[in-house]
């Protein structure tokens, strides 16, 4: 989820992505739910080498989760913001738990 072109543009071969019509139908919505997705800057549009707009696992996983929200009556904006905490929450936690395994390794003295 950044403007950074390299993440905007992904090869067909290399990298499973869905259209928008596709997405929206595995996600069991409409393209305009993905369109306010893309408002609210939770997902963004990925392009291929023939510059089809795709959606990648990922982002369908996301958006998947968005819609549980809205679905129990949270608004799309909040939705978003709930997703993309969690999200990163998710990152923080993994991050933490790979950085004591790395400092148990170095130093097992202080293992208990």
């Amino acid at each position: 989820m950044t403007a950074d072109d390299s993440f905007n543009r992904l090869d067909d071969d290399d990298y499973p992505a869905y259209t928008m019509g596709r997405a929206a139908a595995m996600l069991g919505t409409t393209p305009g739910f993905l369109r306010a997705l893309g408002e609210a800057r939770l997902i963004t549009l990925l392009r291929s080498e023939g510059g089809h707009r795709r959606y990648s696992r990922y982002q369908l996983r996301i958006a998947a989760r968005a819609r549980e929200l809205v679905d129990h009556g949270t608004p799309v904006e909040a939705a978003c913001r709930i997703v993309i905490l969690e999200d990163q929450l998710e990152e923080a936690q993994r991050l933490n738990a790979a950085y004591r395994r790395a400092a148990e390794s170095a130093n097992p003295t202080t293992a208990a």
